[in-house]
């Protein structure tokens, strides 16, 4: 197929590109770039006004194929992805049954390719059943095509056990994404360790948590030579390590989530006490649930020390942490309630309102973190739309302001605290090898 890309603002950061240009698609790749093509297209968009970038890849998604196909499935999380800009997304590995094998990875990636409309790439488990105790099949996983490994949804808290994995992820070339939680210092906490927490009568959960394994990993990674991601960094700590790692020399890189650098703990939603129509009984303050989550939302301090880390380059790119639930999972109170949000459809938004239009970011560097960087992360020919590349590319138009719907989304999940947040920015279509597989007017 043939597309021609017309009058769009293009940012390509692998060439720090920044100009109004014309783009053409023919049979998946990107063939030209420049002023007024004159070139028969099967199909024509305009994107004056818009950004055309390379398609976002994001770092940390949950599928949740196999096993909880209730939450999410391939399919959705895939159109989801697709709505929201994504080309390429990574699969975190804590299903049911555990991606700790080659033919789980298979499994994914075949039915990616069957039902999905974006390039999925399955991430393989540290340990068998994620239980810590036994290191997973990892050369056979990258075989298999995995490009990285992790125990997301904790972490390997056997140091030398993690140092095995470290020194196996070094050999054969792939990424060790860490979720860094010490899960002795959780202590059945579900939101930041504050007065918030205090006010509503619930368990906190300290910085420590994650500062502390955080350190440890990083060292390893400065022992054995892996290439280490920081998942999800919430902290003005998590900053601070990354900064020393980099210039130690250490291989590591980290990811900021938008829910982590738009919202405090202070924008939780409470819910007021009440009392029970059947018993009489008293029932007290309590938040929503749809602001639970791992890491949870931390003070303003973190926030800007988060914001200032991707404007100064120490935070290397911008990851969503999709995390389906069924409305019945959080239809519960704050203490029972899962971790996690969905944001494969707000990442893009939520980026240009928070970090583009307030100063942190440029247009240029906002491509930058949701595609160039996260492509060189895990060592992917992606996140470059220069002539000869595969044509992964997202249209964004920056100019519309409005309000965000849950009730809209593909995904099959609506756990977000942003519904009715009203943002600047939205994707007009996404295209993944040169095909169209998401247009907001179709």
């Amino acid at each position: 197929m043939t597309i021609l890309i017309k009058n769009g603002r293009v940012l390509n950061p692998a060439t720090d590109m920044d100009e109004v240009a014309d783009v053409l698609v023919e049979n998946g790749k990107v063939t030209e770039i420049g002023k007024k093509i004159r070139a028969k297209a099967e199909r024509e968009i305009d994107a004056k006004g818009c950004f055309v970038m390379p398609g976002f890849i994001d770092l940390h998604v949950h599928l949740r194929d196999p096993g909880f196909e209730q939450k999410e499935t391939i399919e959705t999380g895939c159109r989801a992805a697709a709505r929201g800009g994504y080309t390429t997304i990574l699969a975190m590995p804590n299903t049911r049954p555990v991606v700790d094998n080659a033919d789980v990875v298979n499994y994914v990636h075949n039915k990616a390719r069957t039902v999905g409309v974006v390039h999925v790439l399955q991430v393989g488990a540290v340990t068998k059943g994620q239980e810590g105790k036994e290191l997973s099949d990892i050369e056979g996983m990258v075989r298999a095509g995995i490009p990285a490994i992790s125990e997301d949804g904790k972490s390997v808290m056997n140091a030398q056990l993690y140092r095995e994995a470290m020194e196996l992820a070094a050999k054969n070339n792939i990424v060790v994404l860490a979720h860094c939680e010490d899960k002795n210092l959780v202590n059945g906490g579900v939101m930041n360790a504050d007065q918030n927490a205090k006010e509503l009568g619930l368990k906190g959960i300290t910085n420590s948590v994650e500062d502390s394994i955080a350190a440890r990993d990083i060292m390893l990674a400065g022992e054995t030579g892996a290439r280490l991601h920081l998942c999800h960094c919430s902290t003005k700590m998590s900053v601070t390590l990354v900064a020393y790692g980099k210039r130690e020399g250490i291989p590591v890189t980290a990811e900021v989530c938008p829910h982590h650098f738009t919202l405090t703990s202070d924008d939780i939603r409470k819910i007021a006490p009440s009392v029970d129509q059947e018993t009489q009984v008293e029932i007290g303050a309590d938040a929503d649930p749809n602001y639970k989550m791992n890491p949870p939302l931390r003070t303003r301090e973190d926030v800007e020390a988060l914001k200032a880390g991707l404007r100064d380059g120490i935070m290397d790119a911008i990851a969503t942490d999709h995390a389906p639930h069924t409305f019945a999972d959080k239809n519960t109170s704050m203490k029972d309630a899962p971790f996690g949000i969905i944001g494969l459809e707000t990442a893009a938004c939520l980026t240009y309102t928070e970090l583009v239009q307030q100063g942190y970011l440029t247009p240029l560097q906002m491509a930058e973190k949701m595609s160039f960087r996260p492509a060189q992360i895990i060592g992917l020919d992606k996140g470059d739309i220069q002539p000869g590349k595969t044509a992964d590319i997202v249209i964004f138009d920056p100019e519309v302001t409005y309000q965000i719907d849950k009730s809209k989304f593909a995904s099959k999940a609506r756990n977000t605290p942003f519904d009715g947040r009203t943002v600047t920015g939205r994707v007009r279509a996404t295209i993944v090898d040169g095909h169209v597989v998401y247009a907001e007017k179709e």
